[in-house]
């Protein structure tokens, strides 16, 4: 018998009982189905991060304070902040810019929007995280001087607070004060699932600080290299000024010293103790791809365990169809068919059920990538196809085996008289 007529058996073998083999092919397709698009999703959350940290740009440095208590003598305060745009102390430094966040309610006529990012800082900022302005104007250097109460809104912002009208000019009430909307800032990166990149208000510092958070420390310094290839002489710039003017004891500086500041930003932030930390975007994009790539193994690895139990599904039906085809097996023993034809015949019908199973799993993950799952666009990769496809074709050999086994290991004689 050629491999052609084996497969042939295997194919009518399959179509007799097409329900059986329906509900059989259904458990590898929610298997393979299931791999697919959670390493899809996996993936599509790694690469909304990684967008998310290059929007801020590749040549940036955040600090914060590791401070507790914004009067502590250690804060970081907009003085300090200043202090590190000093051209001799740190050439590499292009622009500096403090930044206070607050959750706040803008209300335009009656309506209100709780907007997750209400940010105060100065116009160097949106150049130094590629914020650009859709319509209007940013703010300048004489607003922030002046402090008046101006405020650039996100794509989100206007779409819920000026449906179909335009936002340009008008007042819209943050904390109980008047703030003038002079521009709509262009839309940035989908949402990481967690917060909305475009729900976000930027005026400037001196008037959030007046009306939301009051005079203590920033939440943050947003400093911008010269080039991606100063970053790290930056940040060792950065971190000599503020260990002078937050008074870092010499030990504590000897350790930052020999730790991730001068070793180029190895390390994600300072050694422990020292009253600030510093991130450039490269820190942080490492640290974020290493947690979405163990994120994307421990879904690949739950949706296995449905592969598994397709694998298991394969073996019950071929036992089952091994008993109920025992007559016909020593038949065909009788009539002098080799072990390995019998062997192959059963292989090839585990192998098939598996197979179209996970090709049918295939076509629903690609369907199923075109939604967005938990607010993550998948990203479907053809290493994640080929290997579930693979997975379940192997799925089949394996738990198609034993039942082989069993259907080419019996004797023709016990065969017939099976009843």
């Amino acid at each position: 018998m050629s491999f052609f007529e084996i497969l042939r058996f295997a194919v009518r073998g399959i179509t007799v009982n097409k329900l059986r083999s329906a509900l059989t092919m259904l458990g590898v397709l929610i298997g393979v189905g299931a791999v697919i698009l959670l390493v899809a999703v996996g993936n599509g959350s790694a690469k909304q991060i990684t967008d998310r940290i290059a929007a801020l740009g590749s040549n940036t440095l955040t600090v914060q304070s590791t401070a507790r208590g914004g009067s502590s003598s250690d804060a970081i305060t907009v003085p300090t902040a200043l202090a590190l745009k000093d051209p001799v102390l740190a050439p590499d430094a292009r622009s500096v810019s403090p930044v206070v966040n607050a959750s706040a309610t803008i209300t335009y006529q009656g309506a209100d929007h709780q907007v997750s990012q209400f940010v105060g800082t100065y116009p160097s900022y949106l150049g130094a995280s590629n914020t650009s302005v859709a319509t209007g104007a940013a703010f300048s250097d004489s607003d922030l001087a002046q402090g008046r109460r101006v405020v650039l809104i996100g794509q989100t912002v206007a779409a819920e607070l000026f449906p179909g009208t335009d936002p340009l000019g008008a007042q819209v009430t943050v904390g109980g004060a008047l703030y003038t909307v002079v521009g709509v800032l262009a839309e940035k990166g989908s949402a990481t699932g967690f917060q909305d990149a475009n729900d976000v208000a930027i005026a400037p510092l001196t008037a959030v600080q007046q009306t939301l958070t009051g005079y203590g420390a920033v939440n943050s310094v947003l400093v911008e290299a010269t080039g991606p290839d100063r970053v790290d002489d930056a940040q060792a710039q950065i971190a000599t000024i503020l260990d002078q003017r937050l008074k870092v004891a010499p030990a504590a500086s000897g350790a930052v010293a020999g730790g991730a500041v001068a070793r180029g930003g190895a390390a994600a932030g300072r050694a422990q103790g020292t009253p600030y930390r510093i991130q450039n975007a490269a820190q942080l994009l490492q640290t974020q791809t290493e947690t979405a790539d163990t994120f994307t193994v421990l879904l690949g690895a739950v949706a296995g365990i449905s592969l598994l139990v397709g694998g298991i599904g394969i073996t019950n039906i071929m036992l089952v169809t091994v008993t109920e085809r025992t007559r016909e097996i020593g038949i065909r023993k009788a009539l002098g068919a080799p072990r390995r034809v019998i062997l192959t015949q059963f292989l090839a019908e585990a192998t098939m059920l598996s197979l179209v199973g996970g090709g049918l799993g295939v076509l629903a993950a690609l369907a199923g990538s075109h939604f967005t799952i938990v607010g993550v666009k998948p990203v479907v990769v053809p290493s994640s196809i080929a290997l579930a496809l693979g997975v379940s074709v192997a799925i089949g050999l394996f738990f198609g085996s034993v039942p082989a086994s069993r259907a080419a290991g019996l004797r023709p004689i016990d065969a017939l008289r099976y009843e």
